[in-house]
């Protein structure tokens, strides 16, 4: 299985963040984000979504990468695991609005599934990040990235706006990217 150069320097910046180098992350997340746009932007419409829902899985990929970087197997190429996690939350997604998704087996069939790891340490470390935040921030990200909420249903249920929720959601990223960069150089 060949991976292309791309894939190959977007896996030495991730091991880099792994490891605590803040400036990988960013180069790894600035340059990975229009990829990701692009791909959710061609599985809404390849499965019939609104163009709209695109930025929403987007937002949530972003998310889940931040809060599960730790699980990827740095021995693996990274393309396949972001091609995973933009799947299911675009699945995750479209079921939230009541639609039946099937997957075709040739856009997976690369991809193989790595083991769920959800123990009692990895919840721990989530909810001691979350606690850390503000509010609305905290209720933004456990609403969207824990509970599965869309942009749209956390911006109704909190009364804000969408762009608003965002907005938050983007700055509750940035600060626990923030955090997590403070952890981890104290864990050094």
């Amino acid at each position: 299985m060949k991976y292309s150069a791309r894939e190959e320097e977007w896996a030495v910046w991730m091991r880099a963040a792994v490891e605590g180098d803040a400036q990988a992350y960013h180069r790894f997340l600035s340059t990975v984000t229009p990829y990701l746009r692009a791909m959710a932007r061609r599985r809404c419409d390849q499965f019939g979504a609104p163009a709209s829902e695109a930025e929403d899985v987007v937002q949530e990929v972003l998310l889940t990468i931040h809060l599960k970087r730790g699980t990827w197997d740095i021995s693996r190429p990274v393309g396949p695991w972001i091609s995973t996690i933009v799947r299911n939350k675009l699945i995750d997604s479209l079921r939230r609005r009541g639609r039946h998704i099937s997957v075709p087996i040739d856009d997976v069939i690369d991809i193989l599934e790595a083991e769920e790891q959800t123990d009692a340490l990895d919840r721990l470390d989530v909810n001691h990040m979350l606690e850390q935040l503000k509010d609305p921030q905290r209720t933004i990200v456990r609403s969207i990235s824990v509970e599965g909420a869309s942009v749209r249903e956390t911006a109704n249920r909190l009364k804000m706006t969408e762009g608003a929720v965002r907005v938050a959601l983007h700055r509750a990223l940035k600060a626990l990217a923030a955090l997590y960069r403070s952890e981890t150089s104290e864990n050094r």
